[in-house]
């Protein structure tokens, strides 16, 4: 009998332990609503890279992302990286959304999750079209349902954001398949569906890991 989606949540979480799962993919593919959805279904804390540094922008009057453009490195390790080691969050897993999307992050993002307490475990790409996203885009424009962002702001600053993606993103994503240690979901479906796939391909990946892995004997 096939597992219902609260077992697959309940096996996801015990696997994870206080590790990380790190969500990838085009803006508007999702990544924070089935992140947190994800958190919230294994007991766990959901940490958005761009909410994080959205709030500093707004503390130090800086605007990276009101430009379409990625915060540079040495910013973003200095205001990420440090929730990492939070005393609050320490007991938990935690859910990433593009933690780590510039090439070249990838492995002092990895080994500050480890050190930390909370290793990233596995990576998840949301796979949809930029002429999806795009689609999104306008009908927010129209609707002004994400509040005042100004990265959502024009047409051309959201190519740009797609273009940030294609030229730093992608080989992150890279990177985490050749580990062996990426999922892909198509999240060009309704939002129900994309988390049930969620879950169903990260508890696939968590079945086959521990049939490569099984406990050793007493």
């Amino acid at each position: 009998m096939e597992p219902t989606i609260e077992q697959k949540l309940l096996a996801i979480k015990q696997w994870l332990g206080t590790g990380s799962i790190n969500i990838f993919g085009l803006p508007l593919s999702g990544k924070d609503t089935v992140g947190v959805r994800l958190a919230e279904g294994i007991g766990g804390k959901f940490l958005s890279s761009g909410l994080i540094i959205r709030s500093n922008e707004a503390l130090s009057n800086q605007n990276y992302t009101g430009r379409g453009e990625m915060t540079p490195t040495k910013i973003f390790y200095d205001w990420v990286l440090p929730y990492f080691d939070r005393e609050d969050l320490k007991p938990f897993p935690l859910v990433l959304s593009s933690i780590g999307r510039w090439s070249g992050e990838e492995d002092t993002v990895m080994d500050r999750a480890r050190t930390s307490g909370h290793e990233i475990k596995l990576a998840v790409v949301l796979n949809i079209s930029e002429a999806d996203v795009t689609n999104r885009w306008e009908t927010v424009a129209t609707l002004k349902d994400r509040g005042n962002r100004q990265d959502d702001e024009s047409l051309e600053i959201f190519q740009r954001r797609l273009d940030e993606f294609r030229e730093k993103t992608l080989p992150v994503i890279l990177h985490y398949r050749n580990l062996g240690i990426l999922v892909e979901v198509k999240a060009d479906l309704d939002r129900e569906v994309v988390f049930a796939e969620l879950v169903n391909q990260i508890y696939k990946y968590v079945q086959s890991h521990r049939e490569a892995n099984p406990p050793a004997a007493s």
